[in-house]
């Protein structure tokens, strides 16, 4: 039996191939699916979207491109009660130095502190959640492969700052 990692309530997730870092998860045992939020999803022939991924620090606001395959779409209800139906596609993450890949709903998530919910399939049969810590596991560097993308992986298309700021 592989040994599992010990989480907090609250942690930091890296999209790698994204170049994505730092996006506050919040680890939710409650939902069986991972949830991202993102901004001005487009819809692209064969069964792709495009959206923005939204990376804040401190004032300064970050926004990445990305497209990616629509693994599926499936209806999803919220904590508030409300019943979407929302695209799903596969992602890497780090999470602690280690990667995976998983599936995570793409939905709006602005009035949300944490951009991202991390659910059950994400955490099964790899770490366990300690809900009286937060930030446990420590990301290093994020490092872009070299080596050439799965075809239909997500991938970055452009990054973007606000006018006004960055330089």
């Amino acid at each position: 039996m592989t040994e599992l990692r010990t989480i907090g309530w609250s942690e930091l997730v890296d999209f790698p191939e994204w170049g994505v870092t730092r996006i506050r998860a919040k680890v939710d045992t409650g939902a069986r699916t991972s949830a991202l939020h993102v901004e001005d999803i487009t819809e692209l022939p064969d069964g792709r979207v495009a959206f923005d991924v939204s990376q804040r620090s401190g004032e300064t606001r970050r926004r990445v491109r990305v497209e990616a395959v629509v693994t599926r779409r499936a209806g999803v209800r919220s904590s508030s009660g409300h019943y979407a139906r929302r695209p799903f596609i596969e992602a890497e993450i780090a999470l602690g130095g280690e990667r995976h890949t998983i599936e995570l709903s793409l939905v709006a998530r602005d009035r949300m502190t944490h951009r991202m919910l991390l659910g059950r399939s994400a955490l099964t049969g790899r770490y366990l959640v300690d809900v009286s810590r937060r930030t446990v596991l420590r990301n290093g560097p994020v490092r872009v492969r070299s080596k050439k993308r799965a075809e239909g992986a997500a991938k970055p298309v452009s990054m973007s700052l606000p006018a006004g700021e960055g330089r």
